[in-house]
């Protein structure tokens, strides 16, 4: 039989444990996600207006914390815009300007050894790092997550089919690249499974998680389940982007209930946003949905760079909070770091900012006093409300202007015309004018000097990419038979 005296310890006991608990929850460094969607269309997700294909769970992220409406990334193309995001700088400063140029400049392209990632940052913070997902950092292994600072990765190295992915890696297993032979393998569904393992392994470390997915990149490929879900859907490319959606909808909500399952939503911060709008009519279309920009991915219109952007960290972050001031995918590194209680070192030489008071509602001034925007011949800033930008015009390659309504039942799609006139810089007041229907460069040249000017000194910042696209083929060689 216990004694008075063992029992006020028993008790005593259990009170220190209450009490110890719930401080160390609090004191431990936050968590960190960052969801980035592949060619999502600006207007396609719910809480964006979509109408066609519910995404409650990404819902979710903006409801619960801050949607901003003003938001962008720094290329309006897959891998600059990675690069971008895991540095915390513009890519143009270190020549990571365009995707890979083919499979005969693999060996040499990817993210410079000079530059550090975020996943660097938090290793240094004591952090446990993963990656989950699409890379396009690099092909060489000391260009591969797990030697840019991820301690696991689980993913392909570039652009990939969804069933049987290519060059796909598994840091736990010592195989090189290969192609994925499982049948049943589905990268979105597996990426949310790997995700939900990454969380509960390190449930009680303060973890960092990148999960790129490759969803809504082409080809879009997705299994019966999901596009059963919309009967209703006639034309089979949107049919097939929205169970594309879907799935990833579905592996969304299966990282956030892994966080509510280990009682970690308080303690996580959690980004979601796009690499860049979505392709409409060019670079094979994916039928996704970028009203009300003109312009789509590949270009410096709005439709190619303004995309989703919503940070949730529950009891830190307003819920349901909508922010309108410009922010940038570069922001997410100082914001998470800042996050974690410590700050950028000034040699890091960072171009994004710490987001937490603004969003937070402890700083009403702009994050930036201008964004930019370099991308071969097109070019962009955006200061203030005035934007001034240099991009593909659509009218004069004949191509489709992706802001028109698609017909009921289009037809066939014409060859792809080659975009190769690009616009004078042309000016627009973006409060009045989102979808840059209206051109004031002739009304107001002060301002499209001043605005030139201000790109051109940032434009001097900038080194010359290190690879270019491959030329075209045929054009090349026909050109040497001449």
């Amino acid at each position: 039989m216990l004694s008075l005296r063992s029992i006020n310890l028993f008790t005593t006991a259990i009170a220190l444990a209450a009490f110890v608990s719930p401080l160390t929850a609090q004191t431990r460094k936050p968590n960190v996600i960052v969801i980035l969607a592949d060619d999502l269309g600006y207007a396609d997700l719910g809480v964006q207006g979509g109408k066609d294909v519910p995404t409650p769970n990404i819902d979710s992220i903006a409801k619960s914390g801050v949607r901003c409406t003003q938001a962008y990334v720094s290329c309006p193309y897959c891998s600059p815009t990675r690069a971008g995001l895991n540095t915390g700088r513009y890519q143009t400063r270190f020549g990571h300007e365009f995707n890979e140029p083919g499979p005969a400049g693999r060996e040499s392209f990817g993210l410079p050894l000079s530059e550090k990632t975020i996943a660097n940052r938090f290793k240094d913070l004591g952090y446990v790092t993963g990656a989950i997902g699409k890379w396009h950092l690099g092909f060489s292994a000391d260009r591969w997550p797990t030697a840019r600072g991820y301690d696991e990765f689980f993913g392909t190295l570039a652009n990939t089919p969804f069933f049987h992915p290519t060059n796909f890696l598994d840091s736990r297993k010592p195989d090189q690249p290969q192609t994925v032979a499982d049948d049943s393998f589905y990268t979105t569904d597996a990426y949310g499974e790997r995700a939900e393992q990454f969380i509960n392994a390190h449930k009680d470390q303060s973890f960092l998680l990148y999960l790129p997915f490759n969803a809504q990149h082409v080809p879009t490929q997705a299994p019966p389940k999901y596009l059963d879900r919309f009967p209703q859907i006639n034309d089979p490319s949107r049919k097939l982007y929205a169970a594309v959606l879907a799935a990833f909808d579905d592996a969304v909500g299966r990282v956030l209930k892994t966080l509510r399952d280990n009682r970690l939503e308080e303690n996580t911060l959690i980004f979601f946003t796009s690499d860049n709008g979505g392709p409409i009519t060019k670079m094979g279309g994916n039928g996704s949905n970028n009203r009300p920009f003109k312009g789509q991915k590949g270009d410096t219109w709005e439709g190619g760079i303004h995309v989703p952007f919503f940070a949730q960290w529950k009891g830190r972050l307003p819920a349901g909070k909508v922010y309108e001031q410009p922010v940038i995918s570069l922001d997410i590194l100082p914001t998470a770091v800042a996050a974690a209680g410590s700050q950028p070192a000034s040699d890091w030489q960072l171009d994004g900012v710490n987001l937490l008071p603004y969003l937070g509602g402890q700083n009403s001034a702009a994050p930036h006093d201008a964004l930019y925007w370099r991308f071969g011949p097109e070019w962009a800033i955006r200061q203030g409300n005035w934007k001034l930008v240099v991009g593909f015009d659509y009218v004069a390659n004949n191509t489709p202007d992706p802001r028109e309504p698609l017909p009921a039942n289009p037809p066939p799609a014409p060859p792809q015309p080659q975009l190769v006139k690009v616009t004078a810089p042309q000016l627009f007041n973006l409060a009045d004018d989102p979808g840059e229907t209206k051109d004031l460069a002739a009304a107001q040249p002060q301002r499209v000097a001043e605005l030139k000017a201000a790109w051109d000194k940032w434009n001097h910042q900038n080194k010359d990419p290190l690879w270019v696209p491959n030329p075209n083929p045929g054009k090349a060689k026909a050109k040497k038979s001449n």
